[in-house]
């Protein structure tokens, strides 16, 4: 092994992964082009979803409010998540091995700040939630000033979280202190970023915890005062299933992740963190897949937007298709109109002559 006070800033990323006894990729030729195949279907999926979550928000009167605003702001965190996949797939495999070592901040810097925006996200949606369900009503007193400082802030956060290994956290002066699943991290940066989002995980499951018991404890009381059930529509209850949906897939998807990564950041030897890399990452584009589904299926007025916009689209591109066949006989009969002048034109100045 290398010495430990030497930089190795102008190395390939084969050095790092030589160091981290990667010396081999598993996946052929034959398998990384059905792998970025399969990847680009997906990513474009998550694109174009996720742009129309946020097309709904603005267009749709309804969504004008600070639950909304946030849920598009996750719907673009999302985004920015497929922008980041479609990366990594062209940049991995042989690939990877001739990245430079900003080459390779770059695409785990896509990845980490598109996983702290959207949890980020999440836990102000859970503490908006928590502020409307707490005075009981659908949607919070939130200003728009405030939804756009909190917009704001959660992106400057995402960021910051996503350069800090570029920054000077990272082992490129260290390689004894290098782990196994990002050659260039240091272990105890990968210990700091999975046990500060597992402690943000627990943070919110613990505040929709307590929305739940308040909002059973709310309608048992509430139900004996009123005639027949309680309009759920009315109520928050439905916004909160909705969002309760979403953290549990958030949850599911990236958990195991964070905890593998923590058994790297440990040095835990026999756990061979190498044999979960792919399926995890699996794991992760599933989740930004599932979001736009969760949003449609859970809220009827964002499946009739999304259908709204897609009749739109249509509609749009059938006009544009028949005022260009429209156009084209008002051509044509104008360009002939234009030679029948100039044949008349020659044919005087022949008679004249």
């Amino acid at each position: 092994m290398a010495g430990q006070n030497q930089c190795y800033h102008d190395q390939l990323m084969g050095f790092f992964y030589n160091n981290s006894n990667q010396t081999k990729d598993e996946w052929d030729s034959t398998q990384l082009i059905l792998v970025q195949c399969v990847g680009s279907i997906f990513c474009c999926f998550i694109l174009v979803s996720n742009v129309m979550v946020i097309a709904a928000v603005i267009t749709n009167k309804r969504f004008h409010y600070p639950f909304y605003y946030l849920l598009a702001n996750l719907a673009a965190s999302d985004f920015l998540a497929g922008i980041a996949y479609v990366y990594l797939m062209f940049n991995t495999g042989e690939v990877s091995r001739k990245l430079t070592v900003q080459g390779y901040f770059i695409r785990q810097g896509l990845l980490d700040t598109s996983l702290s925006a959207s949890l980020s996200n999440l836990l102000v949606i859970a503490l908006e939630r928590y502020i409307s369900v707490m005075n009981w009503k659908v949607h919070s007193n939130l200003t728009k000033r405030r939804v756009t400082l909190l917009i704001v802030l959660v992106w400057a956060i995402s960021i910051l979280m996503g350069t800090v290994p570029s920054l000077g956290w990272n082992c490129i002066c260290s390689l004894d202190k290098c782990s196994t699943l990002a050659p260039i991290f240091s272990r105890s940066y990968l210990i700091f970023w999975s046990v500060s989002n597992l402690v943000v995980f627990l943070i919110m499951v613990a505040i929709y915890l307590r929305i739940y018991t308040y909002v059973t404890k709310k309608t048992s009381v509430l139900s004996p005062h009123t005639s027949g059930s309680i309009n759920r529509k009315r109520t928050p209850i439905k916004l909160i299933k909705t969002v309760m949906t979403v953290l549990g897939a958030f949850v599911i998807c990236w958990t195991p992740g964070l905890i593998v990564l923590l058994l790297d950041g440990l040095d835990c030897e026999h756990c061979k963190v190498l044999k979960f890399k792919r399926w995890l990452l699996l794991l992760a584009v599933l989740n930004s897949v599932m979001n736009p589904v969760i949003y449609s299926y859970k809220d009827e007025e964002m499946w009739t937007t999304f259908k709204n916009l897609l009749r739109c689209v249509c509609n749009g591109t059938r006009r544009q298709r028949s005022s260009k066949a429209n156009i084209r006989p008002g051509q044509e009969s104008g360009n002939s109109l234009r030679l029948s002048e100039d044949t008349k034109n020659s044919a005087q100045e022949m008679l004249k002559a």
